[in-house]
């Protein structure tokens, strides 16, 4: 159980530190089909393709390990 959170941990750290960087390169959230919109002086963001080729690619991944 201590081997999985520790995992956890280690891994939501290091995404933490990738994903700012990877995001000028993919352009992650701002796909067609991501819907930005703004009201009240304040943008919603809501990347709905974004997350579907995420969760396809982990799930590819899984698939592989």
């Amino acid at each position: 159980m201590l081997k999985w959170i520790l995992t956890l941990v280690v891994t939501i750290f290091l995404l933490g530190l990738v994903t700012p960087h990877l995001a000028r390169f993919i352009r992650f959230g701002q796909l067609p089909g991501d819907v930005a919109f703004r009201w009240r002086g304040r943008v919603y963001h809501f990347p709905f393709v974004s997350i579907i080729i995420l969760s396809l690619l982990l799930w590819l991944i899984s698939r592989l390990i």
